[in-house]
């Protein structure tokens, strides 16, 4: 079976024969040994610092069709290596464009997406709120922001709803998350550690969504709710607001509340915070392990993978795209 594997400070990486080779280098520059990956059971690669490789490295993993994800110092993701799309379905593209470039059907399709972040918000919120945490004004305003976004006649318009939405709910994470201050929400470069965990954990549903993409007809570049932009997978945005409630926000409550991370998983200096490499390591070994997690789909009567349920909903957008069948958004029922 194939997996991801996450590289720290991979330094040069070589090919010898069917696996890949690989020595870490430590923070003072010096080689480890070198270690070997055989290329059937790779599925990805996380590369966490500098990577030197050739473009022979490259034509090696764009044939056995291995994505490779870079992230910089400050856990930023900078970009992928996708391998040549083998999916290509022309009639599903230009659908996709015309999707987008219908006010009308756009706004419907983002009006959906909101509208299925919001519930998933909603759901964590209520989970803890029967749990005896005061949030019962945070969900009484995300559920009239909710209600409020469907008058909204633009989609920048509905995009400050889904900002107002989106502040609550984080205002509520001081409540779930005792000993923790969230504050304002700060990414270059995180203030605290649950904005460290949300920028690092935002970062990996990103990369999960476009690469559920890359296995689809879709476009990743043509999105609905965030506009398309240049050097952005901005339909990957679109659909890990859906799920960043679900595979995120609650690997974050878990990792706190449970306290699996302490201060010296992180890095502070001066106003920044930042995870280190044994808590970038627990983190990952958690989030591998719910997205393998299996729950029994009330649609389809058997049991799929929390991953699983990311590539469902680039099937439900094709299905709407091709007029097939009405776009729903997931929707948590646990």
């Amino acid at each position: 079976m194939k997996k991801s594997y996450y590289l720290f400070n991979p330094g040069r990486l070589s090919r010898k024969d069917n696996t890949l080779k690989f020595k870490p280098i430590d923070e003072n520059g010096n080689e480890g040994p070198a270690k070997y990956l055989p290329v059937a059971g790779i599925k990805n690669l996380y590369c966490f610092g500098s990577l030197d490789a050739n473009s022979a490295m490259y034509n090696f993993l764009g044939k056995n069709q291995i994505p490779v994800h870079f992230f910089d110092f400050y856990e930023h993701y900078t970009g992928s290596f996708m391998p040549k799309d083998y999916l290509l379905s022309g009639k599903v593209i230009v659908e996709q464009v015309k999707c987008y470039t219908s006010g009308k059907m756009r706004m419907e399709v983002a009006q959906k997406i909101v509208e299925g972040a919001a519930i998933n918000m909603l759901r964590n919120l209520k989970y803890y709120q029967s749990r005896e945490r005061n949030l019962a004004t945070h969900i009484e305003q995300i559920e009239t922001y909710n209600q409020a976004k469907i008058n909204a006649s633009s989609i920048s318009e509905l995009m400050g709803w889904e900002g107002n939405i989106r502040q609550v709910y984080y205002c509520a994470f001081e409540e779930i998350i005792p000993g923790f201050e969230m504050g304002n929400r700060t990414k270059q470069p995180p203030f605290n550690e649950i904005n460290a965990l949300i920028s690092f954990c935002n970062m990996m549903c990103y990369t999960l969504c476009l690469d559920q993409i890359y296995h689809t007809q879709l476009n990743p570049t043509i999105s609905f709710l965030h506009e398309p932009g240049f050097r952005r997978y901005s339909l990957t945005l679109d659909i890990s607001e859906i799920f960043k409630p679900i595979l995120v926000d609650r690997l974050i409550f878990s990792l706190l509340n449970k306290k699996i991370l302490s201060e010296k998983d992180f890095n502070r200096k001066l106003n920044s915070c930042l995870l280190n490499e044994s808590g970038k390591k627990k983190v990952l070994k958690l989030w591998e392990e719910r997205l393998d997690r299996s729950i029994k789909h009330r649609k389809l009567g058997r049991s799929v993978s929390y991953k699983h349920l990311v590539k469902l909903e680039t099937y439900k957008l094709i299905k709407h795209i091709m007029k097939i069948e009405e776009y729903q958004p997931f929707k948590a029922w646990w």
